[in-house]
């Protein structure tokens, strides 16, 4: 990545509330070279100018930041690592597992986890519905994977008692939000801005409803 690309992270992270030290901004460049690097052989993202990669995979990424609570964070259909290893990178003392059932997403996923010394991070190949973690996750994301009922249906049962699930969307996604499995409730719908798009973002906050 250019200078141009490493001053929009900087500024647009400014702009998130996020302070990165140069080994973050680093890895996270890094991490846009391994995703052009590899999508010469698999088809990782449409999206290679350098600057709207920094916007719509960085930044995109960390808009979510503020609602991520460890110490066990799931990823559910990462893809090419978006939004978990730009979450991982500024949150290094939570531990990320990124799950994808597409065998060569992942195996990118892994090869990027090793170039950047993530110690801290896994990746899956499976389907969420399949997965049968050790430990649930106090955050479980995912970012326009499906519905929000059908995110909640097939990962829900990743999420500890006391977690969340963030789903990232576009527009406005109000319309899904009648038809929640029983149990769940949504906490908030949160505006996302990233910075330099005008893109229309919004997070889809829910956690399980109390027990009586």
């Amino acid at each position: 990545m250019d200078a141009h690309a490493r001053a929009l992270l900087a500024s647009g992270a400014l702009d998130l509330g996020l302070t990165l030290d140069d080994r973050q901004v680093d890895r996270l460049l890094g991490l846009l070279d391994l995703v052009l690097e590899w999508n010469q052989k698999i088809n990782l993202t449409a999206i290679t100018e350098p600057a709207a990669m920094v916007q719509k995979h960085l930044l995109d990424s960390l808009t979510v930041q503020p609602w991520i609570r460890g110490p066990f964070v799931t990823d559910v259909g990462t893809g090419a690592g978006f939004p978990g290893l730009p979450l991982a990178i500024v949150n290094p003392s939570i531990r990320f597992t990124l799950v994808d059932s597409i065998a060569k997403k992942v195996r990118f996923v892994e090869h990027a986890i090793d170039v950047l010394g993530l110690t801290e991070v896994d990746a899956v190949c499976s389907r969420a519905e399949a997965l049968k973690p050790a430990q649930r996750s106090a955050t479980v994301v995912s970012r326009a994977l499906s519905t929000v009922p059908e995110f909640v249906r097939h990962a829900g049962h990743l999420c500890a008692n006391a977690g969340r699930m963030l789903a990232m969307k576009g527009r406005d996604p109000s319309a899904e939000l009648t038809d929640l499995p029983r149990g769940w409730l949504v906490k908030g719908v949160a505006h996302l801005a990233v910075p330099g798009l005008p893109d229309e973002r919004h997070l889809v906050v829910l956690e399980r409803e109390p027990r009586p």
